[in-house]
């Protein structure tokens, strides 16, 4: 599990609470996700591009592993091979949907899952309020997968050693507890570095503190996988060990490289994630929202900045014959129109009109407010109080900008 997503580095993992970045006021494609696949538990499942690359990688490799256990399937060996590449990853889906029946169990949203190159992620959309929730959470998926390792090999205990059954149940225990093993490695993205993180920030009282360790751990891990894999490999002990000049210690190497490469990447991007979330907070709608002032939809643009002006506001607000506002002046088309042609052009023609969700509490903060953003997509929005007087209106850049000063800041 990973906590950036947080994808996994491979073979199945929660996914990260989408970072501020990632939470900019506009809605998210699901579309990108690849080929939607169904909707458990009401949340899209997508299988990516770059998984029927490894369905081919794994049926070429399993169908000659195939080939030496059981001659006589012949070319039928590769249907045999994709069958299990199949079931792997239906597996990992299991594992994915422990992590998203848990989070849903919490209460927190489940963007997608995804099926990939490298295992699946649960795109988890908010951070865990305990450690023992992120505890909770991280070790479903590994759990899941020990469970479905045991099944398997009660199934293997059934069936004829040496036969097709055999074999593909014999080969689906031992990825299942492969898949548990390494997402227990206690480094993020993994499932153990949200554990370990969990322990941390239980321990500490600060999940940041949890992060940077975990972090850390992860950054190690991809070292050591770096360098430990093609050894581990090509140890040079026994009769099968193989030349570290052939193509498989190149194979080997090349995979050691990507398996790092995402361990480090996710490491640092789950630290980058919780410099972000530890400053929304400092996101306050009310700290951010523009004065505005009411106009009419005739009035002329060059009038309405006027009054503005005097004001002291920045926003224009368009209202009805009874004051309600019906609609925002959007800012960039303010700046496209000439100065000299402002008196000719009306304020209303310059305006969107307020929409279901483009009305925003006054007291909203943090990811409560970039959830809103995010949720009706727009450049401006008409902030109110609780009694539904205007307020003022909120401009998405602004929102942008204080992100790039809070990020500035030092984190506590």
């Amino acid at each position: 599990m990973n906590d950036s997503g947080q994808g996994d580095t491979g073979v199945g993992g929660a996914g990260p609470p989408a970072g501020p970045q990632d939470r900019k006021p506009q809605r998210p494609r699901e579309s990108g996700g690849g080929i939607l696949m169904g909707r458990p538990f009401g949340v899209p499942v997508y299988v990516a591009p770059s998984w029927f690359l490894v369905a081919a990688l794994i049926t070429w490799v399993f169908g000659g592993q195939l080939d030496r256990v059981l001659p006589d399937l012949g070319r039928l060996r590769y249907l045999v091979a994709l069958f299990f590449a199949v079931a792997f990853y239906a597996s990992v889906l299991i594992h994915e949907l422990a992590h998203t029946v848990a989070a849903l169990r919490f209460k927190l949203p489940v963007r997608r899952i995804q099926l990939q190159f490298f295992g699946g992620v649960s795109e988890i959309e908010k951070e865990s309020e305990t450690p023992g929730r992120e505890f909770v959470l991280a070790f479903v998926g590994p759990l899941l997968s020990l469970a479905l390792a045991g099944v398997f090999y009660l199934a293997m205990l059934a069936v004829e050693p040496g036969t097709v059954p055999g074999v593909l149940l014999a080969g689906l225990m031992i990825s299942n507890l492969l898949v548990a093993a390494f997402n227990l490695l206690p480094g993020l993205p993994l499932d153990g570095g949200r554990m370990l993180r969990a322990v941390v920030w239980k321990i500490s009282g600060k999940p940041m503190t949890g992060t940077i360790a975990a972090a850390w751990v992860g950054r190690a891990l991809a070292v050591a996988v770096l360098l430990g894999l093609p050894l581990l490999t090509h140890g040079g002990i026994g009769d099968g060990a193989r030349d570290f000049t052939g193509v498989d210690a190149l194979t080997d190497a090349l995979l050691a490289a990507i398996l790092a490469a995402i361990i480090w990447t996710g490491a640092g991007n789950s630290l980058r994630m919780a410099r972000l979330r530890e400053h929304l907070p400092e996101l306050r709608a009310r700290n951010l929202t523009r004065r505005a002032v009411p106009v009419q939809p005739t009035t002329p643009l060059s009038e309405a900045l006027r009054r503005a002006g005097e004001a002291g506001a920045r926003a224009l607000v368009v209202v009805d014959g009874h004051g309600n506002p019906t609609a925002l002046v959007r800012e960039a088309a303010i700046v496209a129109v000439p100065e000299h042609r402002r008196p000719w052009v009306e304020a209303g023609s310059l305006a969107q009109d307020i929409k279901e969700g483009m009305r925003i509490p006054a007291d909203l903060t943090g990811e409560d407010l970039l959830d809103a953003l995010r949720t009706t997509p727009a450049t401006e929005y008409l902030v109110v109080e609780d009694t539904g007087q205007v307020y003022g209106v909120l401009s998405t850049a602004d929102v942008e900008r204080a992100f790039v000063a809070a990020m500035a800041r030092p984190t506590t």
